[in-house]
Order: structure tokens, then C-alpha cells, then sequence
């Protein structure tokens, strides 16, 4: 967890602007067609630099919906600040009359895109992957705040080069599922992009295929008319390993006379923005590479432990939704399983490849990608080349060490057990079982089967199932170190801060964004309040709202037990 700013709150936007530092438009390249193109606000291909410079186009009339109060105290934002004109206009997209800036333009960015460890071009609409990159998201702001520095970037801020002929905009429903999924992920102690401030308005809407009301389609049927709204998403940067991988594409292809330089520009800007804290800038290009594979392979790693650990499954995991730093970045597509599945996926063209206990090979795919496009930078450095493909194929290896902790830690066992673990996997499964409910319950040390029932979708009459779960709970306690009451609390503790009470479920966001689209904030906020203290016990009230397993009548309902690629 971030430590708590200790310096002088900001108080004012010109005390924030005030810290303005542009590291990635001031030491890596601009598009040099940028210039020639204008505004920048139409699709095109881009030949080569870091980015390009666009200005966000605002959104009409900004309504207020939401800021991370947490967030604010992180920073050292006064809470005062979300009332300042100037503020409001910056993060819902107008940069034009505001005196204090520093810098008002945006950048946008490219990247490649993987699916799944191959390479794609055809859904560019140049068939040449030129137009990958950020359709609608434009960096606004860069900022040291307390020692730290913060990239602020508008999603759904209008059209850039790489919008490939689309709007630009996001949606309401996105744009609250976003804005609370990464304050929630942020609670549940999972390295995230976080949440500043939610906008929408009432006077601009887009166009998007969604389905309709109670229907199990697996596409869209319908074209709805929905609120645009932006969200500001911050992180330490926004490099993707997509982005690597565009360079390291165009170095290995040489395709222009800068590309090798442009490569290791992009690949020292993300160790000093990422990494230096374990690197040392001394160090010479080599080694920095070799650590730099290192620890983003660690990070890596322990994310997607993490992920399993609370349920989380990131439905479109290409190597472009991949941060290079190693934290959960877009939430398009994603959802936390309910009644469990190890092939859960909520997104309805993700594929088993992108499946719930798939995503540590999802990873390693993405690792290879990013180990790949270093390579370029190595030709001549054959044995540092082969310590780079070292460290690529151990990841299966280093991943399973990751998974076997977690899966120890969320059991509450010194050392992780195949066999009991993977008995435990195929009663949940034939059981149905809540994944959530289910390790908060076990985490209170139950004496047997009905302090466990709570979790199940059905009910126990089979006596030969009910036998399995008493013969497993006495297997699992014959593991656990409870010698007495004092013992068992002690363990119950360590484990509730490894198994959430509460996970953002997709039939509460579903209630939040539609009260949202007509004007009713006020569940955004609940759900917002609650979900920013997973591991708390709350309210009686509260726990009997939210958990609770997924209702019967939401199961299969396109919208809630799955959904498109989010807009």
C-alpha cells in the first residue's frame, strides 16, 4: 500500500499544475508527421515516434458523478479541489480556456497487438497494425506529487489517430464499471491503474451494440443510445507491453532508420518510470535489460496469483491490455467469478485462452511477447541473449511457485497439497459453489459442512457429496496449525486478509450504471463505499445486500453473466 502524503494538501489547481513534469513528451519522440496532420483527430497510420500530440475533445456541459476520496488523500488533494472550475473543465476534456497549464495537449500512444502470443495486423484498418494504439484514451497531465510521479490519462476523451474510425467516446456503463473496479482492486491490495474523478453528460450520447432486456444472446442485438461520460485513470505510466512490442517489431524489421534508437528510448523510459527503484541507472544497456526481465517476470507473476486469489478474471488479456509495469490495466471486458468455474470467462469472444485459471499461461504468452521485443537490442550480445531466453522459459516454473503460495495462503496451510487441493477443486466444481462466500466462510475455521453451506447454489441432499466435504474439512484441518480458540482466531484473521468478504459482482454494477443513466448516482457511490473495504465485516444490512450469491434469474443474462468487449 501507498504510504499516506505526508506533505501540505494541494489545495489549489495552480498549486497542482504547479508540479507538472512531461517526462515521456520531453525525452522520447513525437510522430513527425503530427505537425503535418493538424489536430490529429482523424484515423491514420503512424510511421514511427513515442506518440502524438492530440488535444481531448471536452464533453458537453459535465455532470459530477464520483471522485476516489481515497485517492484524493493519497495524493494530497484537497477534497475542495473537485469544485474548481478549472479542475472540472481539465478532467472532463476541455484544456482550452484554462490560463495555469503548463502543457494543454494531450498525447496518445501506439502500440502492437497479440493475441495470445501471435501477432496481429489485420484489424488494423491498413492491414499494416500502424493504427493500433489509443483510440479514445489521451494523457493529460504528468506529475511528481510527494516524490512519486503520476501520469493522468482521459478515457473517452475523443478521437486520436488510432481511433480507427470510431468516435472516440466512452459510455456511462463502461466508464462506472471502471472507475469502481480499480479503486476495488486497488482495496484488495492488487497493484491497479487507479480512479481520480467520473464525468458524464446529458448532452452528448453515442451510439453502442448491446443486448436486450433478459435475453441469453451471446452478441449484441441492439443498438443503444447511451451518456458519454470520461473517467480519469491514473498510474505511474501507461506502457503497455503492446507498446514494447510495436518497437521492438519495427527495430526487428527496420522498418526506418531510427527504429533500434526509438526501441531502447521507449525501453529506458519505462525502466525509469517503472523500475528504478531496482535498477541502477549506472548500469550498462545489457544488464539493465536482464533486471528489467527479471523483475517485470516477478511482478507479473505475483499479479496473476493475485488475480485467482480474489477471482478476478481479465476477459481480453492481449499483450496491448498488458502494463509493463506489471499491474491490472482496462477493465474492458472483465468480471469476478461467482459460482465456480476454472473456465469462467465473461467475455463472450475471449475463449478459453483468456478463461479464469487460464490466465497464467495468458501471461506467460505476454511475457514472451515483451522478452521478444528486447531481443532487437541484444543481436549483439549473444550470451546476454540466451540469459534473456533463459529467464523466457522459466516462467512456467516461476508462475506455479506463485500459484502454489497463494493457493497455501488462501487455505491457511504451511505448504501446499496436490492432492488436497485438487479434491477441494472438483467438490467446488461438482457442488457449485460461490467462490467468494466459499473462502470468506472457510476462513472461520468451520467445524463442518453447514458452517460451509452458506456458499453453495444448491442444496446438500446428497449424502455421498456431504461425506466427501466432511471427509475434505477434516483432511484440511488435519493441515491447519489450531491447536485451541487462541490459535484459531489468530489463523481465521490471517485468512479473511486473504479471502475478500465482498467482490464487485456484475449484477450490482449492472443496478449502478443503469440508475446512473437516469440520473441517480447514489448506487455508484454505495457501491463505491463498500467496495473500497472488501475485507471488512460491515453492516448487517450491507452483508445481506451484498453477500450474497448470484440471484437464479441472472443466470445466463447477456449483460450480467456475460458481456461484449465494454465500451
Amino acid at each position: 500500500m501507498m504510504k499516506k502524503n505526508t506533505n501540505k494538501n494541494i489545495e489549489t489547481f495552480e498549486e497542482l499544475m504547479k508540479l507538472g513534469d512531461y517526462s515521456f513528451t520531453n525525452t522520447l519522440n513525437s510522430d513527425p508527421d503530427a505537425k503535418v496532420n493538424g489536430e490529429n483527430k482523424f484515423s491514420r497510420e503512424v510511421f514511427s515516434g513515442h506518440y502524438v500530440p492530440v488535444s481531448p475533445t471536452a464533453i458537453k456541459e459535465p455532470i459530477y458523478i464520483s471522485h476516489s476520496e481515497t485517492f484524493f488523500e493519497e495524493l494530497g488533494f484537497n477534497e475542495n479541489l473537485i469544485n474548481s472550475d478549472d479542475f472540472i473543465k481539465m478532467f472532463s476534456a476541455n484544456m482550452s480556456n484554462i490560463s495555469n497549464l503548463t502543457q494543454n495537449k494531450g498525447w496518445a500512444t501506439g502500440y502492437a497487438l497479440s493475441i495470445y502470443g501471435t501477432e496481429y495486423y489485420a484489424q488494423c484498418p491498413f492491414q499494416t497494425g500502424n493504427a493500433y494504439g489509443d483510440g479514445r484514451a489521451i494523457s493529460i497531465l504528468e506529475a511528481v506529487i510527494n516524490g512519486k510521479r503520476w501520469e493522468f490519462q482521459l478515457k473517452g476523451a475523443g478521437k486520436t489517430p488510432y481511433c480507427r474510425g470510431a468516435d472516440g467516446r466512452a459510455v456511462l456503463r463502461s466508464s462506472v464499471r471502471e472507475f469502481l473496479a480499480q479503486e476495488h482492486m486497488h482495496a484488495l491490495g492488487i497493484p491497479t491503474s487507479r480512479s481520480l474523478t467520473l464525468f458524464t453528460s446529458k448532452k452528448e450520447q453515442v451510439q453502442r451494440p448491446w443486448f436486450r432486456d433478459n435475453s441469453y444472446s451471446k452478441d449484441p442485438e441492439v443498438m443503444l443510445e447511451e451518456d458519454v461520460a470520461i473517467t480519469t485513470r491514473v498510474a505511474p505510466s501507461f506502457i503497455r507491453v503492446g507498446q514494447i512490442e510495436l518497437f521492438g517489431r519495427r527495430a526487428r524489421k527496420n522498418e526506418h532508420e531510427n527504429a533500434l534508437k526509438e526501441l531502447e528510448m521507449i525501453v529506458l523510459h519505462l525502466i525509469n518510470r517503472e523500475y528504478s527503484e531496482v535498477i541502477n541507472q549506472d548500469l550498462d544497456l545489457e544488464k539493465k535489460i536482464i533486471l528489467l526481465v527479471n523483475e517485470f517476470q516477478n511482478r507479473l507473476t505475483s499479479l496473476i496469483a493475485n488475480w485467482i486469489r480474489v477471482g478476478f478474471c481479465q476477459g481480453n488479456f492481449n499483450s496491448d491490455n498488458c502494463a509493463a509495469g506489471g499491474f491490472t490495466l482496462d477493465y474492458g471486458p472483465f468480471g469476478f467469478t461467482e459460482m465456480f468455474d476454472p473456465k469462467y470467462q465473461s467475455w463472450t469472444n475471449g475463449g478459453i485462452h483468456f478463461s479464469f485459471f487460464n490466465q497464467p499461461v495468458a501471461a506467460q504468452k505476454n511475457f514472451k511477447s515483451f522478452c521478444s521485443a528486447l531481443k532487437p537490442l541484444l543481436s549483439l550480445k549473444p550470451e546476454v541473449l540466451e540469459e534473456l531466453e533463459k529467464i523466457e522459459n522459466n516462467f512456467s516454473k516461476f508462475m506455479q511457485e506463485k500459484m502454489e503460495n497463494m493457493w497455501a495462503n488462501k487455505l491457511g496451510i504451511e505448504k501446499f497439497d496436490v492432492e488436497l487441493f485438487e479434491e477441494l477443486i472438483n467438490l467446488m466444481i461438482e457442488t457449485k459453489v460461490d467462490y467468494t462466500i466459499f473462502f470468506r466462510e472457510l476462513s472461520s475455521i468451520p467445524n463442518d459442512i453447514n458452517n460451509i453451506e452458506k456458499s453453495f447454489y444448491g442444496n446438500l441432499q446428497n449424502e455421498n457429496i456431504k461425506s466427501r466435504w466432511n471427509n475434505w474439512l477434516e483432511k484440511w484441518k488435519s493441515q491447519i496449525n489450531v491447536n485451541d480458540e487462541e490459535s484459531k482466531q489468530k489463523l481465521s484473521n490471517q485468512m479473511k486478509l486473504t479471502n475478500p468478504k465482498y467482490t464487485l459482482r456484475e449484477w450490482h454494477l449492472v443496478k449502478a450504471y443503469q440508475e446512473a443513466q437516469n440520473g441517480n448516482y447514489e448506487p455508484t457511490k454505495e457501491l463505491q463505499k463498500i467496495m473500497t473495504k472488501p475485507y471488512d465485516e460491515q453492516t448487517k444490512e450491507i452483508e445481506e445486500k451484498y453477500y450474497i450469491k448470484k440471484p437464479s434469474d441472472f443466470f445466463g443474462i447477456a449483460g450480467i453473466s456475460h458481456v461484449s468487449c465494454s465500451s
